[in-house]
């Protein structure tokens, strides 16, 4: 009877992580092609230093977008408002407020912003798809006609406590690795344990019996487009740390390489089901994948192709790894 007890939690374990399970897979399949080919490049600390030092940013954007999938939505608007919050961030802190202070105001206009773009899909009963391409168009033409083109500096933030915290080096890792691993402890809590998590699921696996239960549709919905917004936040004012300086394109290479890291992560298109933590090694394989062509000796034009070729059997993987929801 134990020896049954164990089978079948294993059984259960292996059925609710199998799908980050294969993302891992994934990742240790591309880790090793690589560091055969090069393997004085990818048994080098340093090389690992430079994926680090960005890749938070694109976790802080996938984990969250992994809500959105899964609700049976889809936001394309998060690199505007990635680049919007950085905006904001900048603007505060060169006008003289504390960094701290600014880092919070910018996050929570990514999050404000996200809860409109929400409330638009959801009141205004359009395809997010459509409605979210077209507001990222809008919010990127509104920084520009704001910004005039322009960079805005903020080099002296390297001297201040809140880069010290939040992006200086403390060990192996920079500081954003360390509050990126949070971050995704923090959403998988949220999405497997929480109410809010739980009304998700629901909500991408069957809108109507979900309403049914007692489950606010319209709401949940519009929350989970407040929750990319705060993630795109995040990952606006950690661009910041990164390289002292906002353009009026940050953000703008975000979106594909996030969108893909959702995809290699398990979570699928058709909603109710995905993970977070597979979204999180799906973040890291594509960060690896843009540092290992180049690394192995492919020129630049092959990054495309790889993207394209991993995020094909990926998704074939998944599909044999647990039946389709909708």
């Amino acid at each position: 009877m134990a020896q049954e007890a164990e089978v079948s939690g294993f059984r259960r374990f292996w059925r609710r992580n199998q799908r980050a399970a294969n993302s891992l897979f994934t990742f240790l399949a591309i880790w090793g092609i690589f560091t055969a080919l090069n393997p004085a490049l990818f048994t080098n600390w340093v090389t690992y230093n430079a994926i680090f030092l960005t890749l938070p940013i694109t976790i802080f954007l996938v984990t969250t977008l992994v809500f959105v999938i899964v609700s049976g939505e889809l936001d394309l608007a998060f690199p505007s408002v990635m680049g919007f919050s950085g905006w904001m961030f900048v603007l505060a802190y060169t006008a003289g407020v504390p960094p701290f202070p600014a880092m919070i105001f910018a996050v929570a206009c990514g999050a404000a912003m996200g809860f409109g773009i929400g409330a638009l899909v959801v009141y205004g009963q359009l395809s997010s798809l459509v409605a979210t391409l077209g507001l990222n168009f809008l919010i990127r033409g509104i920084i520009n006609i704001g910004a005039q083109g322009r960079a805005i500096s903020a080099s002296d933030l390297r001297d201040t406590t809140t880069y010290a915290v939040f992006a200086e080096r403390f060990f192996l890792f920079p500081n954003q690795m360390y509050w990126a691993i949070a971050w995704i402890i923090f959403c998988t809590i949220l999405f497997r344990s929480h109410r809010f998590g739980i009304r998700v699921q629901l909500v991408g696996d069957n809108p109507e019996s979900a309403a049914q239960m007692g489950v606010n549709v319209k709401r949940t919905r519009m929350m989970v487009f407040a929750f990319s917004g705060l993630g795109a936040g995040l990952a606006g004012v950690f661009a910041i740390f990164v390289n002292f300086v906002w353009w009026p394109t940050n953000g703008d290479g975000t979106l594909l390489p996030a969108l893909a890291a959702v995809f290699v992560g398990g979570t699928p298109t058709w909603g109710g089901i995905g993970t977070v933590v597979g979204g999180a090694i799906g973040a890291l394989t594509v960060g690896f994948i843009e540092s290992g062509v180049v690394g192995v000796g492919f020129s630049g034009y092959y990054v495309q192709f790889f993207f394209g070729l991993i995020i094909i059997l990926s998704i074939i993987a998944h599909r044999f790894s647990g039946k389709r929801v909708r």
